[in-house]
This record gives C-alpha cells, sequence and structure tokens, in this order.
C-alpha cells in the first residue's frame, strides 16, 4: 500500500545508533522489570511464591470456566457462572489479602506488566504510516458522496459533514430511512458522470459502493463516519475527525487495496458465519444487542441444533466450527483490545481465516492461551469454502455488520489490488500492533553493545 516505516534508519535502511540505543534502554528495562517482579514475590513469600502464582492462574481458570457457563447456558448454570466469574478473583484477592500477599502481589504484577510493555517496545517495528513522498494524483472533477445521517450516532451532522463536502464541489446524496438500494444510487452516479464515488457511512454501507467502484474502475473515497470504521483503520485514515477525509479531494493519492467477495458479495472488512451471523440475523439485534445475544448463544453453543460449519481453506480444511471469520487480510490479531479490526496491509493478497470451536467448559480455559488453543485456529489462504454441517440450502452470513443469506457452500474469494482508494496524502497511518515479547530477541538487544565489543577484541597472542 506504499507505507513507511517512521523507525529512524541511516544509510542502506539500517536502524540508526540512535534507535538502537533506544531499543536497547527499553530491552535493559524489560530484563530489570523481569528480574524485580521475581525478587519482589520471592522476598516476600520465599518459594512459597510459586503456590501463590498457581493459586492466582487458578483463578483465572475459574473466571474462564464462570463465563463459558454465563454465555452457553441458561437458568442455574448461568447464574452459577456469574456467580463464579464474579466470586473468583474476589476470593483470590481475599487469600492474598489475609496471607499479606496482596501488596507484594499487586507490585510484582505491576513490574511483570512494565516488562511486557518494555520488551514489546524493544522488538517492535516502527510506525505504518502513510506515504507522505507520494506524489498526489488529479483530483476529481465530479466527485459524488454517498451520506448516511443515522450512521456512527449522527457523525455526519455532529462534523458538518454535508456542507464541507459541498464547499469542495462533492455532489452529496443523503441516504433516507426507506429501503434504498445503495448500489443502485452509486450505479446512477456512475452514469450521470462521476469520476469518484465516496461514502459516509458504516462499512456495510462502504462495500457496496466500493464494488461499484471497483466494476468501473473509479477511485473510492473513504469518510469514517460510522461507529466503528474498520476499513478506515487499515487506510490509516484519522476516525476520530471523519471531516478530514475530504482533504483527499484536493490533497490526495491512490492506493490500490484488495477486496473479499463471499459469493457474489463485496466485504471491505470480513463476512462471518456461523453463531455472529445469527445473532445479527435475530430481528431484535439491532434494538437490544446484548440481551438478545445473551438469549440466543446458549442455544447457539450447546444446544441440540446449535449449527455446525465445515471450511476449506486452500488445503486447511476444518469440521464442527460455531464461528468462522473470513476477513481481507489477516487480521493482526485474534483479540486486539487496543485497536480491534486492525490489519497491518490491505494489498497482500490473502484471506485471513479465524475458526472458533468451543464446546465445553475446559476447552474455554484453554482458550486463555489464546492462538496456541485447539479451539481457536489462524489461517491464511486465498479461496475459502463454506458450507453448513446440515443439509440447509443456504448459510447465514455477516458482511461488514449486515446479515444476508448466501447459497450454499460459499465459496469466498479475494481479488488483488481490485478497488482504487484515494486517501489524504498526511494522514495519521495505522499503528502497529506490539508484538509478543521474545525474550531471547530482548537479551540479545539488551547485550548488543556488549556482545558487539567482545567481537571486536583482538584474539590474544
Amino acid at each position: 500500500m506504499g507505507r513507511h516505516s517512521t523507525e529512524a534508519s541511516g544509510p542502506g535502511g539500517r536502524p540508526t545508533a540512535a534507535a538502537d540505543q533506544g531499543r536497547a534502554g527499553w530491552a535493559r528495562l524489560a530484563l530489570l522489570a523481569v528480574l524485580a517482579s521475581v525478587l519482589v514475590a520471592l522476598v516476600a513469600a520465599g518459594l512459597r511464591s510459586v503456590l501463590w502464582a498457581l493459586v492466582g492462574i487458578a483463578g483465572l481458570a475459574l473466571v474462564a470456566v464462570g463465563l463459558w457457563w454465563t454465555v452457553a447456558h441458561t437458568g442455574v448454570v448461568r447464574v452459577a457462572g456469574v456467580v463464579l466469574s464474579l466470586t473468583a478473583p474476589v476470593t483470590v484477592l481475599a487469600l492474598y489479602g489475609a496471607s499479606g500477599m496482596l501488596g507484594p502481589a499487586l507490585v510484582s504484577l505491576a513490574l511483570w506488566v512494565l516488562a511486557m510493555a518494555a520488551a514489546r517496545i524493544a522488538v517492535a517495528p516502527g510506525q505504518i504510516h502513510s506515504a507522505r513522498d507520494n506524489e498526489p494524483t488529479e483530483a476529481p472533477h465530479h466527485p459524488w458522496i454517498l451520506m448516511n445521517p443515522r450512521s456512527g450516532g449522527g457523525k455526519v451532522g455532529r462534523f458538518d459533514l454535508v456542507d464541507k463536502a459541498r464547499a469542495v464541489g462533492a455532489r452529496v446524496v443523503l441516504l433516507g430511512a426507506g429501503g434504498q438500494d445503495v448500489a443502485e444510487l452509486a450505479q446512477q452516479a456512475v452514469a450521470d458522470g462521476a469520476d469518484l464515488l465516496a461514502v459516509a457511512g458504516g462499512d456495510g454501507t462502504q462495500a457496496l459502493v466500493a464494488e461499484v467502484a471497483a466494476r468501473h474502475d473509479l477511485p473510492f473515497l473513504v469518510i469514517p463516519a460510522g461507529t466503528r470504521n474498520h476499513f478506515a483503520l487499515g487506510l490509516g485514515l484519522d476516525r476520530d475527525d471523519p471531516a478530514t477525509g475530504l482533504d483527499a479531494l484536493a490533497d490526495g493519492v491512490e492506493l490500490r487495496v484488495d477486496l473479499g467477495f463471499a459469493a457474489d458479495r463485496v466485504f471491505v472488512n470480513n463476512a462471518s458465519f456461523g453463531t455472529y451471523a445469527a445473532v445479527v440475523g435475530d430481528p431484535a439485534y439491532r434494538d437490544a444487542k446484548v440481551q438478545t445475544t445473551l438469549q440466543d448463544l446458549p442455544g447457539l453453543l450447546t444446544g441440540p441444533d446449535a449449527p455446525r460449519l465445515r471450511m476449506r481453506a486452500d488445503a486447511a480444511r476444518a469440521e464442527g466450527l460455531q464461528a468462522l471469520l473470513v476477513s481481507n487480510n489477516p487480521y493482526l490479531r485474534a483479540v486486539d483490545s487496543a485497536q480491534p479490526g486492525r490489519r497491518e496491509r490491505l494489498d497482500s493478497g490473502l484471506l485471513g481465516v479465524l475458526c472458533v470451536r468451543v464446546e465445553n467448559a475446559a476447552q474455554a480455559v484453554r482458550m486463555v492461551r489464546g492462538g496456541r488453543s485447539a479451539g481457536l485456529q489462524r489461517l491464511t489462504a486465498q479461496e475459502v469454502v463454506v458450507e453448513a454441517d446440515t443439509d440447509t440450502d443456504t448459510v447465514p452470513a455477516g458482511i461488514d455488520g449486515e446479515h444476508v443469506l448466501l447459497q450454499s457452500p460459499v465459496v469466498c474469494r479475494i481479488a488483488p489490488g481490485a478497488l482504487r482508494v484515494r486517501v489524504p496524502r498526511n494522514r495519521p497511518g495505522t499503528p502497529r500492533s506490539r508484538p509478543a515479547a521474545d525474550w531471547q530477541r530482548v537479551t540479545r538487544i539488551a547485550l548488543g553493545p556488549l556482545a558487539r565489543g567482545r567481537r571486536r577484541s583482538p584474539a590474544p597472542a
């Protein structure tokens, strides 16, 4: 996508001495914090600190069991799950407090968190930023923008997007409350001579107009006026100020990004199947998301008629899946609390595949281990085929959050570089996800200057 790292570098792209020193400083801080974390526990409890660590791990496992009972069951079991997930951590803290270990445990935990953060900074690459050195492309003469006044809690009105767009020469069409055909509106705009299509709205609307733009090889402009704006995040746009997206009309660069397809439906972010798609398909979901989710999940996860999926991703196969997420380029993490929906790039030519299968409390506990759990599988592929385990003709799906029924089997594919996206030349960029702490590498970075000094020392005569 033409983005570059902002990490300081010298001739030949090698990191500068200042960058090396900064990494070494963070690496040393990480090692010192780990050592201090262990020493605090040993000083406070000696070898018993191992026992207290096991108590904390057991508490986390009980919380996982409680959460599984809460979402996968009803009645008494659900109540027991809520009680367990709340009382387990309280009980652990009470045991620590009664034994005089609460203070040392909190200090040790804080030092461990500091160590992990410093280690990730030490091994992290630079920031993914927009390509500010790209030459601007010719500004469009007849830009057309579809705006959804209800999207994102009314961002179109709150940021005065209609007047700002018209002030820079764009034709604005407001999406009404009726069942207007978004793709048909975009198609009519092309027939009327539009040379750029844009959307100020949610990702589902973005996908519908993006498909029309790709079909006619017209540039597409994203104005992040939706709720989550995951596509805008991948493009490095400013999601806090949607109006800055309009800067691309006068001073913009073009990127070529991929588009995902689920059967004949385009998605800019993802197509979800199974549990999430079924919940979104419930008519009550729009007005009562949490209540509807808690009501539907037990039947979808553990009920006798719980839907299951079969999947083939290139050569890989999986069965009995409860949920399947196929994304336009892989997500950096299965669960990313800092920036949900973050993708490092949108031009890899690969689909991301996330498979979930959790059938009991024991598997829910193992899920605490994240990507290493057998219940959670991450893949990449160019084509994914999805089928229901039952002999149904259709498969429910959520296409960028919009519920649809697709003919089974559903073939998901990626179209590399299918979409021309116009973005502001100066934009924030997408922050990299911090990598997992690689302690061997952290140690090498921390001892780097010493190790290099030893290698340079002449051999004794």
